[in-house]
């Protein structure tokens, strides 16, 4: 597979230092229209590369879910954004199948549901991957990172940080165990859970590699401490 052009598997757009902020997308509800001109909303001003995206959508019909992830990667690019797909929805069979579709979409990675970190297919998938391409694990303990490095992992999200509404009564880890999880992992982490942009200090003094939101990052509507 040729390593350039509009479906090239990786890019080094999100290597090095990364990007401070990680969008992820929630569910497209409605219709498909009006998701992505949400994501572009999302994107308006950002300057290129400081933003990953990260388009996660289950349950989805193949040819609906290609549609949206099309229109999602031509943003990405028009924007200057490396593009990671969620596994856990992607079409195909096996993590085999669903990494052939990340790269024949042209996307720069993976992110993993914890679910999937100790499943054999995609250890040896993750193992063997196209060069370039990223893999981002999605943890929530120390056991989940350490699982995520034995994938060659090149990042991960740590969540719940702080208390949030997907998950209503669940505590968050809290910024001192977010450190914890930090110094105890060689990968870079982004925080995640109930964060916004307004709380990237606190996460680079924690540690963190930066932010991720969903509700936080999604239209804009985070970017107030």
């Amino acid at each position: 597979m040729s390593s350039t052009g509009p479906h090239a598997c990786g890019s080094s757009a999100a290597r090095g230092a990364g990007p401070a902020l990680y969008l992820i997308t929630p569910q497209p509800e409605g219709a498909d229209a009006a998701f992505l001109q949400a994501l572009r909303a999302s994107l308006q001003g950002r300057e290129p590369g400081s933003l990953l995206v990260q388009f996660r959508a289950q349950g989805l019909e193949p040819a609906r879910w290609r549609r949206l992830a099309d229109g999602v990667r031509e943003i990405c690019l028009e924007r200057g954004a490396p593009l990671l797909l969620g596994a856990g929805g992607l079409p195909g069979a096996d993590a085999a199948q669903r990494m052939r579709c990340a790269c024949e979409l042209g996307a720069q990675g993976l992110q993993l549901p914890s679910r999937l970190l100790a499943q054999p297919d995609w250890r040896e998938a993750c193992l063997g991957r196209p060069a370039g391409l990223l893999v981002s694990a999605s943890c929530h303990d120390a056991a989940q990172l350490e699982a995520a490095a034995a994938l060659r992992a090149d990042f991960a999200t740590v969540s719940p940080v702080l208390p949030t509404i997907s998950h209503p009564g669940a505590p968050g880890l809290g910024w001192a165990r977010l450190g914890e999880l930090c110094r105890g992992t060689r990968l870079p982490v982004y925080a995640l859970g109930g964060l916004r942009a307004g709380h990237l200090a606190l996460a680079l003094e924690a540690g963190a590699a930066g932010v991720a939101g969903i509700r936080g990052l999604w239209e804009r509507g985070g970017d107030a401490a």
